[in-house]
């Protein structure tokens, strides 16, 4: 079995088309799309379209659930443009994805964990905000009894691959459309990846089990930078143009 992995798209549909084009040229059909599909200042229409038109297999983010669950006077500075381009039907799509899934029935797919679209299963945050990688004990807990051989998660953003002692895997593709972000949960804390490109990853099971590839794509990541820049949100300007987070603001 071959496929892509692909997540946290956050409306960069400039991003997406880049990661599309790049995997049809490894001769790779299948893509499973680990979700946060829409939230964010750039093309939520144009993205949700898209994946729509391809048929990709999709689970619900966090993200995708705030834009169905919450009314829009109560959402977020992610949720509100993004929801302002959605009509109905991009809503009901949205709002039909199922929280998990088993892809190929040896791949588990999900957000963030099993149990919780809103933690991060890789990784750690301490009380100072540094991220790190999560205690193994940690990730093992949180993989719970799935009993897929490779399990698939998003969230973070940042790419990376676990190996747990029984032989199981897990994988976070990186994130296509957003490098970095900051957040308030569970302390303040930076996720920044250091490049402009968008991220994701390629399975292959052989006879000795998964092998991940993780591929960095280039994209006119400047044009989308710009278009946040435009829509009034520097922060986002600044990190889809460098990969860095800019200093917060005193």
């Amino acid at each position: 079995m071959r496929f892509a992995a692909i997540a946290d798209i956050h409306g960069n549909c400039a991003a997406l088309e880049a990661v599309l084009a790049d995997i049809a040229a490894q001769g790779i059909a299948d893509i499973v799309n680990l979700g946060d599909v829409a939230s964010g200042p750039l093309h939520a229409r144009r993205t949700i379209e898209l994946l729509m038109q391809r048929n990709i297999v999709t689970v619900r983010g966090n993200h995708d659930r705030y834009l169905v669950e919450q009314p829009p006077e109560k959402m977020g500075s992610w949720e509100r443009p993004a929801f302002a381009e959605l009509d109905a039907g991009h809503l009901d799509w949205l709002r039909a994805l199922p929280a998990s899934l088993v892809f190929r029935d040896d791949v588990f797919a999900c957000h963030a964990t099993p149990d919780d679209d809103e933690i991060y299963w890789l990784e750690t945050v301490h009380a100072d905000g540094a991220v790190a990688l999560a205690p193994l004990d940690v990730v093992v807990r949180r993989a719970g009894d799935v009993p897929q051989s490779l399990m698939l998660c998003g969230h973070s953003h940042l790419p990376r691959a676990v190996r747990l002692p029984d032989g199981r895997m897990i994988v976070n593709p990186g994130s296509v459309g957003c490098p970095g972000y900051r957040d308030i949960t569970p302390v303040r804390h930076v996720v920044q990846t250091g490049t402009p490109d968008a991220s994701y990853a390629i399975l292959d099971r052989g006879d000795d089990g998964w092998q991940v590839t993780f591929r960095q794509v280039r994209y006119d990541h400047r044009a989308m930078a710009d278009l946040a820049r435009q829509r009034g949100r520097p922060e986002w300007a600044d990190v889809l143009a460098t990969g860095w987070m800019p200093p917060p603001q005193s």
